[in-house]
């Protein structure tokens, strides 16, 4: 269920699939189911990327049956692989989890020298306190890009912490690229993950993947803040349905650290 804090500090609007394009909020974020669904191995979505992208031209996520890390910038939508190759998304294709935003960037700094991935997000938590949830776009040189992604899954299928239990792990950098990604509060997970995910893509269009570890030598930071949610949920799922059960923080951790 979702937490009092959480309704307070992020107003979550459940939404079905004839709900969709019904004049959100162009600042808010957009999410095609949840991630309990996808620890669970809901792999299997009812939207297509045509359908996703007029409601956020920037974001993360996967593709139906986990096929690779999505990363969106610019309205365009692209797919890493399972060895880190980017490919672009179809209109046609579905997605069973991804998160995105109409982005415009609120403010925005600079990074003048290297940073590891624990100390870029503490640059970047310097508005948590009053600004919990954000999305991200950092343009820049980048020394080292741990990245992974993991292949094709089919039914029936396992569990996301069992998927990547097998997951590729291969290296980006050094290279310029874009950085997407977005901060929630841990009372959050459930519906969302609490803390930081980062998707990778080079400026060449040609490698990402989703971020494990990284060094950022220079680069732009853009923020946007948001306090509204729309989650479109696939049938049979609910809010407060068990697949949203709050106690998802180990499995979240294994999942986005690989640990």
């Amino acid at each position: 269920m979702i937490e009092e804090t959480t309704i307070r500090s992020l107003h979550v609007e459940a939404l079905r699939h004839e709900d969709l394009h019904a004049g959100h909020d162009d600042h808010a974020l957009f999410q095609a189911s949840t991630v309990s669904a996808l620890l669970d191995g809901a792999y299997d979505g009812d939207l297509t990327f045509a359908e996703l992208a007029r409601e956020g031209d920037t974001g993360l996520g996967t593709l139906n049956g986990l096929d690779g890390e999505m990363i969106a910038f610019d309205g365009r939508f692209f797919r890493a692989d399972v060895n880190g190759d980017l490919n672009e998304i179809g209109p046609e294709e579905r997605t069973p989890f991804a998160l995105v935003t109409r982005f415009e960037s609120e403010t925005s700094f600079e990074v003048e020298e290297p940073l590891g991935l624990e100390e870029l997000q503490s640059l970047l938590d310097r508005d948590r306190s009053v600004a919990p949830v954000a999305a991200f776009r950092i343009e820049g040189r980048f020394s080292a890009v741990k990245a992974r992604s993991v292949p094709k899954q089919r039914a029936p299928y396992r569990s996301l912490p069992e998927v990547v239990a097998d997951q590729n792990v291969f290296e980006l950098g050094p290279a310029d690229g874009t950085l997407i990604g977005f901060r929630f509060p841990a009372w959050a997970e459930g519906v969302e993950i609490g803390g930081y995910h980062f998707h990778f893509a080079d400026h060449a269009l040609r490698r990402g993947g989703h971020v494990l570890d990284l060094t950022i030598d220079s680069g732009t930071v853009r923020v946007q803040h948001a306090d509204d949610l729309h989650v479109e949920l696939p049938p049979g799922l609910e809010l407060g349905s068990p697949d949203l059960a709050t106690n998802t923080h180990e499995a979240i951790a294994r999942v986005e650290h690989g640990s």
